[in-house]
């Protein structure tokens, strides 16, 4: 296992992002749960045209596979998060190798070094 060694700042830096992001993402989860047109209390007998209640189930599919995007990346946040509370961050949770430097300050919330999250894609 490599050792990574990351300093208190940047750690710091890194988790107050994270918390920062998650809150944008609970925002943005609450603002499409408002817009989906299944939302509405009353849209089961609103006796709307075919058209749309076909435009109106088109949109809550997009939106629900948005919320879901949301959600994934919400939970990604709290799994780095907890590793952060135990001292692990940094490490990759498949192969336990460090994660570059420039890959966290890209993507905070990595929890795979690059060879790895390429390999879970295939």
């Amino acid at each position: 296992m490599d050792l990574l060694t990351l300093s208190a700042d940047f750690i710091a830096q890194q988790k107050k992002r994270l918390e920062e992001e998650k809150q944008k993402i609970l925002k943005q989860i609450a603002e499409f749960v408002k817009s989906d047109p299944f939302s509405d209390p009353d849209h089961a007998s609103d006796n709307a045209a075919v058209d749309t209640d076909v435009r109106e189930q088109n949109d809550h599919q997009v939106i629900e596979a948005q919320i879901n995007d949301l959600q994934r990346r919400a939970n990604d946040i709290d799994v780095v998060l907890a590793k952060i509370a135990k001292g692990r961050y940094g490490y990759c949770e498949r192969c336990g190798q460090a994660i570059p430097l420039p890959r966290l300050k890209l993507i905070p919330e990595a929890r795979f070094c690059v060879k790895c999250e390429s390999d879970t894609k295939k």
